[in-house]
């Protein structure tokens, strides 16, 4: 497990796409990186969004991850950010903790906001999450889809068939890799 990416706010949330990307995170397919800056701003928007949330409940799923995922949290990239230039200046945190975690990708759904020429120079790549979890799946197949098993088996409050949960991930924008998961139904 060499491959390191740093996993943006809006990747950590909705909870389906996130779920899925720690898992496998935590099985070994690749290294999660996030920053507590970054934790703020998926659990801002969590709760802007679904103001019935409990603060509190978003801040025990941010220590579960914290906890799970060995050496996710990256420090020490606040001094970075006022050399880096990208379209939004309000992701510049995103880049500069990806460099500073030693990150071979970013995964975000804002692609746009992380051109290629501003990330290449670093050695970090930019990828949508349907993207870096299909890549992922094609790597090893059997693991991942052990992977989306367990998360969805974890679904207790609301169990979800294999239909229903593929169909949520689509809705997450997740198309391609529901698509791919589809005739390994049986192994989900």
């Amino acid at each position: 497990m060499s491959y390191t990416a740093l996993l943006d706010a809006n990747v950590l949330y909705p909870a389906p796409v996130r779920d899925l990307l720690l898992q496998i995170a935590v099985s070994d397919l690749y290294k999660a990186r996030w920053t507590a800056d970054i934790h703020r701003e998926w659990i801002e928007n969590f709760i802007q969004n679904e103001p019935q949330r409990s603060r509190s409940d978003l801040e025990r799923t941010r220590d579960l991850m914290d906890r799970a995922t060995r050496d996710a949290v990256v420090t020490g990239y606040e001094q970075l950010i006022p050399a880096l230039t990208l379209p939004d200046r309000n992701d510049r945190h995103v880049l500069a903790a990806a460099i500073a975690g030693n990150c071979h990708v970013i995964v975000t759904a804002n692609l746009k906001d992380f051109p290629e020429e501003v990330l290449e120079p670093f050695g970090i790549e930019v990828q949508h999450p349907d993207e870096f979890l299909c890549n992922h799946l094609n790597l090893a197949q059997g693991l991942f889809c052990s992977c989306v098993q367990k998360v969805r088996k974890r679904l207790k409050a609301q169990p979800y068939t294999v239909d229903e949960y593929l169909d949520t991930l689509t809705r997450c924008g997740l198309v391609a890799t529901a698509a791919e998961l589809r005739p390994s139904a049986e192994l989900l």
